[in-house]
């Protein structure tokens, strides 16, 4: 387990002075956290090629965000690519604070040999998370890592404290330079089946957890692939889920668990076996050919290698499994999280909804070329950040609600799309996926309650099947093949957010939208951008 090394002495003072002229966007009474990060490429052997990564202080993955409610978190990020470079915080709310965001909908990129400084504070956050590059499918190439919020120590935690604390990142990898992927999509073909899956960003049994018989230790599992459900398991032992993006769950036992891209879990395994050696497995669900990422799990007075066949997950494309486990996962209204009231105090199965939103997701041509779209638009960035236009009034960057709420059955084309948001509006959003491949969505901004999952196409009688009482709250949700998601969430918290497919190609291609959430009571906390806020397009 690695974690986050602090900036060197006048690094630290420098970004001090920096944040001091800018308080307005983090929480002077909370602890600050400040980190250097220079992101470059290094060559890594994986899958048998050698390949360029993309590194953070010469890590890959990148080094952990380990940090605690509230704080205050400050990253010098230094671009040494040979590209533009943003980071999205995935899961990371960033309250009242859209501009750290890093998304192309938000901010301008850093440029190659300049620096950034990210400020934000994990508000009333606890949970597994983790970040990567946002920017020309830098995911992947790495540039990822993840992120932890710890509780405070003043609020109760419903498990006892594990002996140790492990990030576990999970992906689908190809053996291709992402500058070669992204040409192949840029030219108008699909990426095809990926070649492999890493654990931590090894290839099998080049990852080990150590763990002493008897103890019980808490994983973070985060599958932050290119578009791959994965399902983890180890050779032996329980899955005791105890989290998920920030909600702890009921807890129950699981042999394996369906983690789809984008997804971040918490799960707790006792050493409850004779000393060995175990796989750990993290193999694809939902296409051809399944492919294993394996890690070992290492007993430390183990003098036997992991042996016998790998442990058995749901037969590969079984979506009933995965739609009843989904169910199965609640949230657990007796425990506090970020706060010491009860999660379960919000009633938000009482609150009248204001708007629905029907995004139904599709594969169309445009343009001779392979596109992916939200209500028949496939979205193209601007040269001006949206955000940018909004806050310096720039004209016919973007319009609002140039995305209808439900398709209109009108031919697919390029385009815009922001919806826009009235502040403290209860939204239920629908994702409804027509295709036969699985889809995984996400907000950034928010987390949402998922409150049902189903077959075939949504209608308003589906609302009877709706959880209403205990549904988790996260921020990234599956679709099933030719089925829908059904989630709510309140439109507190001001700004542009990005709402994104997880699947990287279809992103790149044009699947995702905006919200623009605007306070009038207090416009300049939707608008006013920061002091270091960088500069393109229309905007200089």
């Amino acid at each position: 387990m690695r974690m986050m090394s602090k900036a060197p002495a006048l690094v630290a003072l420098v970004l001090l002075l920096i944040v001091q002229v800018s308080m307005q966007y983090v929480q002077a009474d909370d602890a600050y956290q400040f980190f250097n990060w220079n992101v470059t490429y290094i060559n890594v052997a994986l899958l048998g090629v050698t390949q360029r990564v993309i590194a953070i202080n010469k890590q890959f993955p990148g080094p952990e965000l380990d940090t605690t409610t509230n704080n205050n978190i400050i990253i010098n990020v230094h671009n040494n690519l040979d590209e533009p470079l943003l980071f999205t915080w995935n899961g990371i709310q960033q309250r009242k604070s859209a501009w750290q965001d890093g998304v192309l909908g938000t901010n301008c990129p850093i440029l190659p040999g300049k620096n950034w400084i990210y400020q934000f504070q994990a508000k009333d956050q606890i949970g597994t998370y983790f970040y990567y590059a946002s920017t020309s499918l830098q995911r992947a190439a790495g540039a990822f890592g993840g992120i932890r919020i710890h509780n405070r120590i003043v609020i109760a935690v419903p498990f006892l404290p594990p002996a140790d604390d492990y990030t576990v990142l999970i992906g689908d990898w190809y053996a291709k330079n992402h500058s070669s992927l992204r040409a192949i999509l840029d030219g108008g073909g699909q990426l095809g089946a990926p070649d492999g899956v890493l654990i931590n960003g090894r290839a099998a049994f080049g990852s080990f957890f150590s763990v002493q018989q008897g103890k019980t230790y808490r994983l973070r599992i985060s599958n932050v692939g290119t578009g791959s459900t994965l399902n983890f398991r180890i050779q032996n032992h329980k899955l005791l889920l105890v989290e998920t993006e920030g909600s702890y769950t009921q807890q129950v036992f699981y042999d394996s668990i369906d983690v789809h891209v984008g997804q971040s879990y918490s799960v707790l395994v006792t050493a409850n076996q004779a000393p060995g050696d175990f796989y750990i497995v993290a193999s694809s669900r939902f296409g051809l050919p399944v492919l294993n990422g394996i890690a070992v799990l290492h007993y430390s007075n183990s003098r036997a290698p992991a042996s016998g066949p790998l442990p058995a997950g749901p037969a590969p494309g079984d979506v009933n499994f995965s739609f009843n486990q989904a169910r199965s996962i609640k949230r657990n209204l007796t425990a506090g999280a970020a706060r010491p009231n009860p999660q379960g105090t919000f009633h938000y199965g009482l609150i009248n909804i204001t708007r629905t939103l029907k995004f139904f997701n599709s594969a169309p041509v445009i343009y001779h070329k392979q596109r992916f779209a939200v209500n028949d638009i496939s979205h193209i960035n601007p040269d001006t950040p949206l955000a940018l236009a909004d806050a310096f009034n720039i004209p016919n960057i973007f319009h609002l609600n140039s995305i209808p709420d439900s398709p209109q059955g009108r031919s697919p084309a390029l385009g815009i799309s922001v919806i826009n948001g009235a502040y403290r509006a209860f939204f239920e959003v629908i994702f409804q996926n027509n295709e036969n491949k699985l889809q995984s969505w996400h907000m950034d901004g928010y987390s949402f309650f998922v409150v049902g999952y189903g077959p075939g196409t949504w209608t308003t009688t589906s609302r009877q099947t709706y959880n209403l009482l205990d549904a988790v709250s996260r921020s990234t949700t599956q679709v099933y093949p030719q089925s829908w998601t059904a989630v709510m969430l309140e439109l507190d918290n001001p700004g542009m957010w990005n709402i994104r497919s997880q699947t990287l190609q279809r992103q790149y291609l044009g699947q995702e939208l905006y919200l623009r959430v605007f306070n009038p009571e207090m416009p300049s906390i939707t608008q006013k951008p920061p002091q270091n806020v960088l500069k393109c397009g229309k905007a200089f």
